[in-house]
């Protein structure tokens, strides 16, 4: 039996996972009944947090943003600045786990007091980033903005720029982020073309609610969607190599975002990498510095041997 201080960590933890629970659900998850639920309930509220509840057969609990900053004893300023670390986390990668700084964010945002989230949107209006090399940056509080709409359940309009620099506004089911280790993607089903679709995070223009609930039958495998929407993208060449490893050691080799595996066999795989042109993908496979052979086509079978006898007479 968990102790009652523990319990109410338990309950803000799965209030704060989802926008809606009934009282049996956290009944059922936490293991005690209804009445304690509600018991605990009312001790949350005494203890700042603000959690809204409607009565009914389909009614329940849900966190909203409080009247004050809840007990985890930060003033403004310093929940501000956990705020602003959080999301820069997220944005640049900076702790080594981008999905975690951003499920924390995404926790602190429900609960801030509004004059502190509107300070936040000032700053993300204010800030300016410079372009780097580590890939395309995204509109500061945009990453925030997509993640909420995953977890509302509810569809939304989408404005969104293409890679030949077409703008599009479509109505899209919301359903998870992905990242790859370089970019974001914003997985959602397309509501016209009734298909799951993979939008790159950084050309979202604007994304609104609708007020209409989402539609997530039957949702797909985001990160095996993204993988294999993003594996080979809209590069004019493909080429097929082996690797004499299994499929485990070979994603280890050929991340699943920039080639798609198969099996050959027990201690063999085959993937499909793309490539802009025969010598960058020669590049490509001489920097993975493992044996491989190339299937086809030709010309990047060609391209890699005369690279390697180029190496070669460098190095002699």
């Amino acid at each position: 039996m968990l102790s009652s201080s523990a319990r109410l960590l338990r309950l803000l933890s799965l209030l704060s996972a989802r926008p809606s629970w009934t009282c049996a659900e956290l009944a059922e998850r936490m293991e005690v009944t209804d009445r304690t639920v509600r018991r605990d309930v009312a001790r949350l509220r005494d203890l700042g947090y603000s959690v809204d509840s409607e009565a009914g057969p389909w009614g329940g609990y849900r966190l909203r943003a409080g009247s004050r900053v809840p007990p985890l004893i930060l003033d403004d300023e310093e929940a501000l600045a956990v705020a602003v670390g959080l999301r820069e986390a997220a944005l640049s990668d900076a702790l080594g786990g981008d999905q975690a700084a951003l499920s924390a964010l995404l926790k602190l945002r429900q609960v801030l007091p509004r004059r502190i989230a509107d300070r936040l949107g000032e700053l993300d209006d204010a800030f300016v980033r410079l372009p780097g090399t580590d890939g395309p940056q995204i509109r500061p509080g945009l990453l925030l903005e997509l993640a909420v709409a995953c977890r509302q359940g509810e569809r939304a309009r989408l404005s969104y720029t293409d890679g030949e620099g077409r703008g599009t506004v479509r109505d899209v089911d919301p359903y998870r982020l992905v990242h790859t280790g370089r970019r974001w993607y914003f997985v959602a089903r397309d509501v016209s073309r009734a298909q799951w679709r993979t939008f790159r995070a950084d050309r979202v223009d604007r994304i609104q609610p609708t007020g209409h609930p989402a539609d997530l039958t039957d949702p797909p495998d985001p990160a095996r969607l993204v993988s294999r929407n993003t594996a080979n993208g809209p590069y004019p060449l493909s080429a097929t190599v082996r690797l004499p490893v299994p499929m485990d050691e070979a994603l280890r080799i050929v991340p699943p975002t920039v080639g798609t595996h198969r099996p050959d066999g027990p201690d063999a795989t085959l993937v499909d990498i793309g490539g802009p042109n025969p010598d960058g993908l020669a590049r490509y496979l001489l920097g993975l510095g493992t044996p491989l052979r190339v299937i086809e086509p030709d010309p990047v079978r060609q391209a890699l041997a005369r690279r390697a006898r180029e190496l070669a007479g460098e190095n002699a």
